[in-house]
């Protein structure tokens, strides 16, 4: 079912994996900050397009909500806030994302959130038959099949890739 080795930290994002049954695989790489998914593709020799970035950002009235997406895309704020029916979606300063998830920038998974986050998912991501993922913690993807984050969390699905 999961592959997880001992000497991998359990995180809340692993925790609830487990606890969710998700089919998954821990992969860890050497952290660079500043990096994104360019640096863990990279350093996991994938396609960057399959590392999927956990973004936290905030309405104008400072509402928190995760956007799942493409390593290698960009989000449009504007097709978001439009979709999503408010006036304008900013990204979180680092310090309040991490109030939100309680993860730090560069380790923020969607599983396992220190709060229940509306979270919204690029809908080409499902076409992926693989997906790297955040596990919880800065250096560590976890694969599994787009299926069972869809499974599992239930975003809503959203084009606002850009």
């Amino acid at each position: 079912m999961y592959m997880v080795k001992e000497n991998f930290p359990s995180t809340p994002a692993i925790l609830a994996l487990k606890k969710n049954g998700v089919n998954f695989s821990l992969h860890a790489y050497e952290y660079e900050e500043k990096g994104g998914t360019k640096a863990s593709a990279e350093k996991l020799a994938v396609d960057e397009h399959c590392v999927i970035k956990t973004l936290i950002m905030e309405d104008e009235k400072g509402r928190p909500l995760i956007i799942l997406m493409h390593g290698d895309k960009e989000v449009s704020t504007k097709s978001l806030a439009r979709i999503i029916g408010v006036k304008s979606v900013v990204p979180c300063r680092p310090e309040i994302a991490q109030r939100h998830t309680g993860y730090k920038v560069g380790g923020t998974s969607p599983f396992g959130t220190r709060k229940s986050l509306p979270l919204y998912m690029e809908q080409t991501i499902c076409d992926l038959p693989l997906i790297y993922i955040n596990a919880g913690t800065r250096g560590l993807l976890a694969q599994m099949p787009p299926a069972e984050l869809l499974r599992v969390l239930h975003p809503a699905l959203v084009s606002a890739a850009i």
